[in-house]
Order: structure tokens, then sequence, then C-alpha cells
């Protein structure tokens, strides 16, 4: 299944959950007090407010964003895999142990799925895609999109009209 069978209900949500929300994404170090402090609400306010976003699954966890670049692994990838849909489970799995993949998304449209994936040069990421990746039981063919720069815009959530 692709979806979680958890529905949250976004209605009790207001400007101030999606504040808190877009600050944490933002950063998730930040203290409590000094995002009270930025977003101007009470310090209990910003307490309880995230306390109820963990409680509905709407904030999962806090995690960190490593620097790969900084530990050498300066090149990025995408590749575009077609695959064998009876086989699919076990290409998911085996893609999974792939060192240097780092997302996999299933999509629809020309590819059945978009990995992600992080090395030292362009070589290294061919060779995962080609020889690694595109050898396994099920891959049909593989498309691989080297990173030419990368953008992460700041993520602002806001209420549905």
């Amino acid at each position: 299944m692709l979806y979680s069978k958890k529905v949250i209900k976004t209605s009790k949500l207001d400007e101030v959950d999606m504040k808190i929300l877009s600050a944490l994404h933002s950063d998730a170090s930040i203290s409590v007090p000094e995002l009270s402090k930025q977003l101007d609400i009470n310090l209990s306010v910003a307490y309880s407010r995230i306390k109820r976003l963990q409680k509905r699954g709407i904030i999962e966890r806090f995690t960190i964003t490593v620097n790969e670049g900084s530990l050498g692994l300066k090149a990025g990838a995408l590749a575009g895999l077609k695959i064998d849909p009876k086989q699919r489970e076990s290409v998911l799995k085996e893609i999974e142990n792939v060192d240097g993949v780092r997302l996999i998304r299933e999509v629809t449209g020309r590819y059945d799925i978009f990995a992600s994936l992080r090395g030292e040069s362009l070589d290294d990421l061919h060779r995962a895609v080609h020889d690694v990746i595109g050898k396994i039981p099920g891959v049909v063919s593989t498309e691989i999109f080297m990173e030419v720069s990368t953008r992460r815009p700041p993520i602002r959530f806001r209420l549905a009209n």
C-alpha cells in the first residue's frame, strides 16, 4: 500500500499550527522558547501545539539534514527505472540495499521508480545505476539523470482553501 491507513484530519489546524510546521521544517533544532519568540506566540502554546501535532501524527519525527558533500559525496543523480510489475517487491527490497540510494519513489508515467542517489563521483553513480541496479532481476531498463545543481526552497505550510 502506498498510502498510510491513518488519515490525518486537518480541519482543526490553524495558521499557528502551519507557522510552527513551517518553522520546524526549516530548522527542527530550534528551541521551543526561540520558536515561540520567532512566531510571537506564548511559550506554553508552542509546547502544547507541538505535542498535539506529534500526537496526531502530523509531526512524525525530528531529524537532521547531513551535508553529504562535506563527507565526500559530491555527486547526485536520479535514476528512472522500468520494472517488471510481477517482481516489484523484490526489486524495491534490492534497491533499498544499494549503497548511495537515498530515496525511492514509485511513480506513474514513463518510469515505475525514481531513485535518488549520492556518490563520490558521477562515475560512481553511473556504475551504481548500470552495474548494480540495472542488474537486479526485474529491472527492465534504467536511465540516469545527473544532478547539475540543487535548490531547497523554504516550505511554508498553509491551510487549504
